[in-house]
C-alpha cells in the first residue's frame, strides 16, 4: 500500500494531507501544495482534478520544493496510487484510432520510439500487461501520461493533445 502526504509550503509545511488510494478532487484539503512525501509506493499527480492535466510520476522520496525540481506549478488537484506489479510487461500501440492499422508490440522500455518503429505517433493502443509511462519526447523527457492495464480508444483517452510519442518505460520502481 502506497502513501503520499501533500504540503501547502515548501520544506514540508503548512496544513497536509495524507493519501493512500486514488483521489479525483484534493482542492478541499489544501490551496496549494509546494512540498511532498511520499512514504511509500508510486503515484501519478495531476495538476487538475478527475486524473486530468499535466501528469508527474512520483516515487519514494522527499520533494522539498518539487516545483523547482519539477518545473511545475502549485496546483496538485488529483492523484492516483500506482499498484505493485511484478509480472510481465506488454503493450501493443497502433498507427490508427480504436485499435486498428498498423500494430506494434512493446515487451520492455523504449528510449526512442522513431528509432525502434520508424514512426513517431501512436493513435490507439491496448495496456495488456504492467503499468507504463509514455513521454512525448525521446529518451523519456516531456510531458508524460501514465497508462495502467485496459484499452486507449484514442490518444485523448490517456491525457495527451496530440498522437506524438517519443519514448516509454515500464513502471518497475517497486
Amino acid at each position: 500500500m502506497g502513501k503520499i502526504i501533500f504540503y501547502e509550503d515548501r520544506n514540508f509545511g503548512g496544513r497536509h494531507h495524507e493519501c493512500s488510494s486514488d483521489c479525483a478532487d484534493l482542492h478541499s484539503y489544501f490551496n496549494r501544495c509546494q512540498s511532498i512525501r511520499v512514504e511509500s509506493g508510486c503515484f501519478m499527480i495531476y495538476e487538475r482534478s478527475n486524473f486530468q492535466g499535466h501528469q508527474y510520476y512520483m516515487r519514494q522520496g522527499e520533494y522539498s520544493d518539487y516545483q523547482r525540481m519539477m518545473g511545475m506549478t502549485d496546483s496538485v488537484r488529483s492523484c492516483r496510487m500506482i499498484p505493485m506489479y511484478r509480472g510481465n510487461y506488454k503493450m501493443r500501440m497502433y498507427n490508427s484510432d480504436d485499435m486498428s492499422g498498423e500494430m506494434m508490440e512493446l515487451m520492455d522500455d523504449c528510449p526512442n520510439f522513431m528509432d525502434r518503429f520508424n514512426m513517431s505517433n501512436c493513435q490507439s493502443c491496448n495496456v495488456m500487461d504492467g503499468h507504463w509511462l509514455m513521454y512525448d519526447q525521446a529518451n523519456y523527457k516531456g510531458r508524460m501520461f501514465y497508462l495502467r492495464p485496459g484499452q486507449y480508444r484514442s490518444f485523448s483517452d490517456w491525457g495527451a493533445m496530440n498522437a506524438r510519442i517519443g519514448s516509454i518505460r515500464r513502471i518497475t520502481d517497486f
